[in-house]
């Protein structure tokens, strides 16, 4: 990840900001399956090629492969969400942090990367007054799009703006 080291501050900012305030009061399968649906439907409007995958540490509750992904988009989105439920913080935002200090999940963590991915789009499932209980996930895209697909879907369904969370333009 090559990026100028104010542009990382800046999207390490907001993306805490959206950690912060895209808060479920419950969540459960039938907001699993409705936040799912959004996404998929979002992505078929853009044509995107992406899978989606929600879960929570102990079960999966929505995944879908669109035309365009491969079995890697699957094994990416499970990688990426095993970082959101070891960190409790989104993928993006964890690559960021390691992308600045210039390390990795091996270096830092010994976290074998055949399990972990610390690239962008998969967002906690922040429950209020518990903390992080699963993961959002989209993997097909460039990482930062996959984040701010997850997160433009994730606020319209928390009754937000979208632009209210888009990290700055480059």
């Amino acid at each position: 990840m090559t990026q100028h080291p104010d542009a990382i501050e800046r999207d390490l900012a907001v993306i805490a900001d959206q950690e912060a305030r895209l808060v479920f009061e419950t969540f459960g399968p039938a907001t699993a399956w409705d936040i799912g649906c959004r996404l998929k439907v979002r992505a078929e409007e853009k044509g995107l090629g992406v899978t989606i995958d929600i879960r929570t540490a102990t079960r999966p509750l929505f995944h879908v492969a669109l035309d365009g992904t491969s079995p890697d988009n699957t094994d990416w989105a499970r990688r990426k969400s095993n970082v959101v439920l070891h960190f409790g913080r989104s993928s993006y935002r964890i690559g960021l942090a390691l992308a600045r200090r210039g390390s990795d999940l091996v270096a830092e963590q010994g976290l074998a990367l055949r399990d972990y991915a610390s690239h962008g789009g998969s967002f906690p499932i922040n429950l209020r007054g518990t903390g992080c209980i699963g993961a959002i996930t989209v993997s097909g895209l460039p990482q930062r799009d996959d984040h701010a697909l997850v997160v433009e879907v994730l606020a319209e369904a928390l009754g937000f703006s979208p632009a209210e969370f888009a990290l700055p333009a480059r």
